[in-house]
């Protein structure tokens, strides 16, 4: 595979996704009676920010220019803490908000990150357009927030190291690695024995460089468009906890949006967040080759050793305690083991 920007590869990428053709409606002559702003933390090339675009417009066409969606990619609005907190005041009306970012908020959101819960993309949609959704929605609701049907996809995260492969549960004992400042992160790698250090994902390359930590864990895209490769040898596909975006909207502003419109925006923006999923499958098989091209070794270790370690050291039981057994429950449905 030929060497491409990180540009050009993001936007073949995305093509590559079989987005629908779209054209640019003319601009009406009267203000919308709607304007809401949504935001998110993506670079405008991702799959989420394309899609959404597109479905701005087509709710724009549908409602004859009433409602209009303005998107504002790749931190514009803040970081997602401070989005979470415009959402919540009304500052903003809508907002893509990372589930375990979320969880600070609405703690059931967090349950999709349980270590090696999810095996492959089907269970993670059985569940989370089936009652585990529904579970998380209806705690998500009792903040004062609304929220769309369907969740977004952020994708499955693996594990770098500059060390060696990470093939068994025994390879994490002692491993130094990079993990985001949540408590179930943290709490997953140290059941494993590793020593998890929680820092910001600025600071990453700098650590990963100097070696103040052998490694850290993300999805594809974000070890490409981070350039983790640079400064990492291997890539092993743990599929260790998967992470989805979902769409909040600030109750009061919702409230003042007509039923009619409402069942525009919500339908367009639902089937948009089904399309990105497929885009996003398709792009870390993309990734996975040319990361390769960039030097790092891919190893696919079997996930079962790892969910009976964190058996064993007790994690389950820990979250299960945390999240309730009623919607552990619901997840064990969809999470073979975790019963």
């Amino acid at each position: 595979m030929s060497q491409m920007s990180r540009r050009a590869f993001l936007r073949t990428a995305a093509a590559a996704a079989a987005l629908p053709t779209t054209t640019m409606l003319p601009r009406l002559a009267h203000a919308a009676d709607f304007t809401f702003k949504i935001g998110h933390d993506l670079a405008e090339s991702h799959p989420l920010h394309m899609r959404i675009i597109e479905a701005a417009k087509r709710i724009k066409d549908e409602t004859g220019g009433r409602f209009d969606l303005q998107v504002f990619a790749n931190n514009q609005l803040g970081g997602d803490t401070d989005m979470l907190g415009q959402v919540r005041s009304g500052a903003t009306e809508m907002v893509f908000m990372p589930d375990m970012v979320l969880g600070t908020l609405a703690p059931i959101a967090s349950i999709t990150g349980v270590g090696f819960a999810f095996g492959a993309y089907p269970d993670v949609w059985k569940a989370m357009d089936g009652d585990l959704g529904a579970t998380i929605r209806q705690g998500i609701s009792k903040t004062g927030l609304q929220v769309m049907d369907r969740i977004w996809d952020n994708g499955f995260r693996q594990i770098t190291s500059n060390v060696k492969p990470i093939n068994t549960p025994e390879d994490l004992r002692g491993f130094k690695i990079r993990v985001p400042s949540a408590p179930l992160w943290i709490s997953m790698f140290k059941a494993f024995g590793a020593g998890p250090t929680a820092m910001n994902s600025s600071e990453l390359y700098s650590a990963l460089q100097t070696k103040v930590v052998e490694g850290q864990e993300n999805p594809l895209s974000n070890i490409f468009t981070q350039k983790t490769y640079e400064v990492q040898k291997y890539c092993s596909l743990t599929n260790h906890m998967w992470s989805g975006y979902w769409v909040l909207m600030n109750g009061r502003a919702w409230k003042t949006v007509p039923k009619d419109i409402q069942q525009i925006v919500a339908r367009h923006i639902n089937q948009s967040a089904v399309e990105q999923r497929s885009d996003v499958e398709k792009m870390n098989v993309a990734l996975e080759k040319t990361l390769t091209d960039k030097g790092l070794t891919f190893n696919r270790p079997q996930l079962k050793p790892f969910q009976e370690t964190l058996a064993k050291a007790g994690f389950y039981a820990e979250w299960r305690k945390k999240f309730g057994d009623e919607a552990w429950s619901v997840l064990a449905k969809y999470a073979h083991g975790l019963a």
